[in-house]
């Protein structure tokens, strides 16, 4: 079996830029996901609004869509996209106890949108430990995954059985 051929690098194994010139637009969403691991007693000041820093909920899903539409600016290599839909959501779950992000990035372009939707749920998750830190400095970010990512001429994707989970939630 031969190994994949890496795109982002040239001949010489030089880091490079792909040229998307000749791909037709296409539809594409991409969502992913993240966990911001916690003790009860942190979820409980999130759930209440009491931390000092303020409403950490729509903090971290400002900063997530503000990540999504800087994508290109933070990762070299990443094409700069006109994003027509970004959502982000958090809720707060008490089996883990922690914050559970959705982030769910469509465009219609000539590449993907897998690294905006990623990129959306590491700056939230990001978000909610600084602001919450205060309170507690053992959280733990977990978890972030691509779970589901459609178009760009390939099959539907999904990570292992997230695909009824996701279905079920929208």
């Amino acid at each position: 079996m031969t190994a994949p051929k890496l795109t982002h690098l040239d001949a010489a194994g030089r880091a490079r830029m792909v040229d998307v010139g000749a791909k037709p637009d296409s539809e594409r969403l991409a969502v992913a996901k993240g966990e911001v691991h916690m003790k009860k007693e942190t979820l409980d000041l999130i759930r209440a609004g009491t931390l000092k820093k303020g409403d950490v909920l729509t903090v971290a899903q400002i900063a997530g869509i503000a990540a999504a539409k800087r994508t290109s600016d933070l990762i070299p290599l990443c094409h700069p996209l006109p994003l027509t839909h970004v959502e982000v959501t958090l809720s707060l779950d008490e089996s883990l106890p922690g914050v559970v992000i959705t982030a769910s990035v469509r465009t219609v372009g000539k590449t993907g949108v897998e690294m905006e939707a990623l990129t959306a749920v590491s700056v939230a998750a990001l978000t909610v430990y600084d602001m919450a830190k205060a309170a507690e400095k053992t959280m733990r970010i977990q978890n972030i995954r691509l779970v589901e990512k459609h178009g760009g001429g390939r099959e539907m994707w999904f990570w292992k059985d997230e695909s009824r989970k996701m279905k079920d939630e929208r």
